[in-house]
């Protein structure tokens, strides 16, 4: 009705509405005018004045207030219904639903199927069959089924990952209408073209002639999609893209490889945007560990994006032979192979010193490829190596010049000539060359042979039978500029021209960096091998590994899944679906959509159709509010008429004092039930704003002001040590109940245990169950290591360990180890290799961490909190070791009078409170060679 999701059960009842203007003037008709007849005695009442007086006509806005309840009284006769199910009331005609069932359809599923199983609902009361025709498989045979069949096949379906081409199905849908004849179609539109939108369109109304067409769409959020990320030099950046306009804001996520957050992107749309980029600022060495971005709260395939290997930013070495850097750095090798290495890869230049060194040091550092630029004569130990690095995977690219011209080496893909090939010189009588071609099945097949590249000088391979299967590219005269080879898992290649301008221009060439490109893409992942591999090893394949369904959810592969060619780069298809394929320790990414793709909105004006929208409410019967509501309104017109009359105020005269005690009933309820605010709220908020006002360290108050103040003392020495080595200025430490005072303010609270005491009561456990479990930790020290008996368990044995195990005995304690010396605590701050107190005898025991070695890893649960154990328990007496005067000095003594005890002490208390803060980050492999090299020192 008009545009509203509004319809009416008995239409012909608004007829009613005609009625309202007669009514309107039989309401404002003004009864006949009395007779006037002279009585003398009433002359007495002039003088009297009247206290209420009755209007003559009734005024206009009550005649209006009384016509409104009418017209409710008569649109609810009507039968008024908000969000009407859609159908054809009445026919007999067949029902065909075509379902969009692709990635895009994905974020709006359930509306969908709502929408499909109300059209089914309809057909069933007018007992008509249905069909359904998902538009993803044009292979499926179009059959009438009753609406129970159609509901369980309904149920049946899911969205596909992939782009579906609705073009196809249009073959099968022709069938099954020249079979069927009158039919009704309803087409659950997902409103996007990803591809042939207008072709289909057109092919529809062709297909579907004169019969009813009802098209769903709108009503819903447009979906989102991701595209093109590129892993730049100094950001991450992919692009979001939508078909709808106006102002939006939304996040992408970024995940590792075992779906752990990395970083977050914000993007936002403008008025008209179609495409936004999400740019994650981070190290490129988180960048690399990314192999999944997702839209935050878009459940589709479309809206993630896989990276695998060739995504990483390569780290490569360059090693040069020419002296020439120090004089003119800006002619030399060096300086156009990072110019062309830079926008995708992290170039890293050999330090000053022998090209032997810098090869030995790229080879510690284990980089996936090499670059020599003129690098002559090797050592036989460096060679030595590098064949181990090149067979174990590496990348070896060696550029020509006067020294490997005379050096007889075989680290290169062919035999070389002695000596090089001069071209246009005084004293010779060839031209200079151009480039004539690349290879087909080369690495550089697709690439653009430049017109304006020239070679004067060159390296020459000896010919022989296999010169032809390793050249990748070549000049006019048929020598080889480029060739390669593959040895064991890796590759050697060789530009028989030098990396500068001296032998030739292409460095200066566009052409130069996409050869790069190519070549750094086969660094870690031979994406597309030359012919000196595919020579000896023919196309590989991968099988499925992990596959998204249409919501990006991972799963197995279906039974539909295929193989497909290690150097696959194209969307994904219903053979080739989305997700992981290969090995799980170097997978290949097949996404929804690829670099190039772009959606739009889809055009279905050219269809004479109905359109309708999806809604997300059920159908609402509207009587009962249009009668509710004029009740309303003839209620107030009574009151209305009974001021105007003065009835109401001459009850109110005749019960005044039964309506003040009632009244004042009333406020006095009002006043008993407010609550008043009580001192414990007060001091509640009191202790609330001292514990979020600066960050501090808590403790349990035990009751024994002995303990009590020696803990207060040594929390206070350890925050006076946070401040002055680190970058944390605490707050006073802050003593606590268990069962009487908030617990989530607190990073960390430490329990000394005091044999004797008596058990906390429930609440109080119940409340340190809930904060360990919500990210908290509690260190519990017991600080009687040195009353334990001698003995294999004799720890265990003590006071304090007692009353301990009486305590853990009500908490959900989880699996617990001594502190393995890779654990994240022993190198959070300062690494340690013990966690000494005044006592360096106990041990320290945390929650138990999977190992990767483990059988069981898989089985063990995830742990929240970021890693961190919610329980700590030692027997060193930390506090005591840490508890200073305020003069300054040391209340209590350490066990074995040596003060680098008590500086340990303090340093595995800074480990604590920043492995508290921070959780596990320092088990990044990022930070492995800062900790390697200072365990070295």
């Amino acid at each position: 009705m008009m545009g509203l999701p509004l319809a009416f059960t008995e239409p012909l009842l608004l007829i009613g509405l005609v009625s309202l203007p007669v009514l309107w003037w039989l309401l404002r008709v003004m009864p006949p005018r009395p007779r006037r007849i002279e009585f003398p005695p009433t002359r007495l009442l002039f003088d009297i004045a009247p206290r209420e007086e009755t209007p003559s006509r009734t005024p206009w806005w009550l005649t209006a207030l009384r016509l409104l309840a009418a017209a409710l009284v008569i649109f609810a006769a009507a039968g008024p219904i908000w969000n009407p199910q859609v159908g054809a009331a009445g026919s007999k005609a067949p029902l065909m639903i075509m379902l969009d069932d692709g990635w895009s359809a994905a974020s709006n599923w359930d509306v969908r199927i709502r929408a499909a199983d109300e059209l089914i609902a309809n057909a069933d009361n007018d007992r008509r069959a249905i069909a359904l025709v998902p538009l993803s498989e044009p292979n499926r045979d179009i059959t009438l089924m009753p609406a129970g069949a159609a509901r369980v096949a309904l149920r049946q379906l899911a969205p596909k990952p992939y782009s579906i081409d609705r073009v196809e199905t249009l073959a099968a849908v022709d069938r099954f209408l020249k079979a069927t004849g009158d039919c009704e179609i309803a087409w659950l539109s997902d409103g996007v073209d990803t591809g042939r939108g207008e072709e289909f369109v057109a092919g529809l109304g062709k297909t579907l002639g004169d019969r009813s067409l009802t098209i769903f769409e709108g009503g819903t959020s447009s979906p989102l999609a991701l595209v093109a990320a590129e892993n730049a030099a100094a950001k991450m950046t992919v692009k979001v893209l939508r078909t709808d306009s106006g102002i939006a804001v939304g996040t992408v996520r970024a995940l590792d490889q075992k779906a752990s957050p990395i970083g977050e992107a914000r993007f936002s749309f403008g008025p008209q945007d179609k495409e936004t980029d999400a740019a994650f600022d981070l190290p490129v060495e988180l960048r690399n560990d990314i192999t999944r971005l997702e839209i935050s709260g878009e459940r589709s395939a479309g809206a993630v994006q896989l990276l695998d290997k060739r995504w990483r930013r390569r780290a490569i070495g360059i090693v040069s032979g020419s002296t020439s850097e120090t004089a003119q750095p800006l002619l030399a090798p060096t300086f156009y192979l990072t110019r062309a290495l830079a926008p995708f890869a992290d170039v890293r230049l050999a330090d000053k010193g022998s090209p032997q060194q810098g090869i030995t040091q790229f080879l510690d550092q284990k980089l996936p490829m090499i670059i020599l630029a003129d690098v002559g004569t090797i050592a036989p130990e460096i060679r030595e190596r590098l064949n181990a690095w090149i067979d174990g995977g590496g990348v070896l690219v060696r550029f020509a010049g006067p020294r490997l011209a005379q050096a007889e080496d075989d680290l290169v893909p062919v035999k070389l000539r002695k000596g090089g090939r001069t071209l246009g010189g005084s004293l010779t009588w060839e031209k200079p060359q151009h480039l004539a071609s690349f290879t087909a099945d080369g690495p550089f097949a697709g690439v653009v042979v430049p017109k304006d590249v020239t070679v004067t000088r060159q390296v020459l391979a000896e010919p022989d039978a296999v010169l032809a299967t390793k050249s990748w590219a070549s000049l006019e005269d048929g020598t080889p500029l480029v060739t390669g080879e593959h040895r064991g898992k890796g590759i050697v290649s060789l530009f028989h021209v030098s990396a500068d301008m001296r032998w030739s221009d292409l460095p200066m060439s566009g052409t130069f960096v996409e050869m790069l490109r190519r070549v750094v893409d086969m660094s870690g992942y031979t994406s597309k091998p030359g012919p000196g591999v595919a020579s000896e090893a023919t196309t590989e394949t991968v099988a499925p590994l992990h596959i998204l369904d249409g919501f990006g959810a991972f799963g197995p592969p279906p039974a539909t899944a295929k193989p497909l060619p290690a150097d696959y780069r194209d969307r994904a298809t219903s053979d080739h679906p989305p997700g992981f394929y290969g090995p799980a320790e170097g997978p290949l990414a097949v996404n929804t959509l690829a670099s190039a793709d772009r959606i739009a909105a889809l055009n279905t004006a050219s269809l004479r159709a109905r359109h309708a929208t999806y809604t997300n409410a059920e159908p609402r019967d509207l009587r009962g509010w249009l009668l509710s509501t004029a009740l309303g309104l003839f209620l107030i017109d009574a009151i209305i008429v009974a001021l105007l009359g003065g009835g109401l105020a001459a009850l109110l005269r005749r019960r005044a004092a039964p309506a003040v005690i009632l009244l004042g009933l009333v406020l006095a309820g009002v006043s008993v039930l407010s609550p008043a605010p009580s001192r414990a709220d007060s001091a509640s908020d009191e202790f609330a704003m001292k514990a979020v006002s600066q960050t501090r360290l808590a403790y349990v108050v035990t009751g024994n002001a002995d303990v009590d103040s020696i803990v207060k003392a040594g929390l206070t020495g350890l925050t006076l040590f946070l401040a002055q080595r680190t970058a944390l200025e605490a707050g006073d430490p802050v003593g606590i109940d268990p069962a009487r005072d908030e617990l989530a303010f607190f990073p960390l609270i430490y329990w000394p245990i005091v044999p004797g005491a008596p058990k906390p009561p429930q609440d109080a456990i119940n409340k340190i169950d809930a904060y360990m479990k919500q990210g908290g930790t509690v260190l519990f020290d017991t600080r009687d290591a040195y009353e334990a008996p001698p003995g294999e368990n004799g720890a265990s044995q003590t006071p304090g360990m007692r009353a301990l195990r009486d305590i853990l005995s009500s908490l959900d304690v989880p699996e617990l180890e001594p502190v393995p010396r890779e654990h994240v605590l022993t190198k959070t701050f300062y690494l340690l290799r013990d966690f000494p107190g005044r006592f360096n005898t106990g041990q320290t025991w945390v929650e138990t961490l999977p190992r990767d070695e483990d059988e069981d890893s898989a089985q063990r649960p995830a742990r929240g909190g970021d890693g961190v154990s919610p329980i700590i328990i030692t027997s060193n007496d930390l506090a005591g070791a840490w508890a200073v005067r305020p003069d300054g000095q040391y209340m209590l003594p350490v066990t074995s009078g040596d003060t680098r005890q008590r500086e340990f002490a303090y340093r595995a208390g800074a480990n604590i409170v920043m492995y508290t803060l921070t959780g596990n980050y320092k088990a990044d492999q990022v930070h492995a060679p800062a900790l390697i090299e200072r365990l070295g020192q």
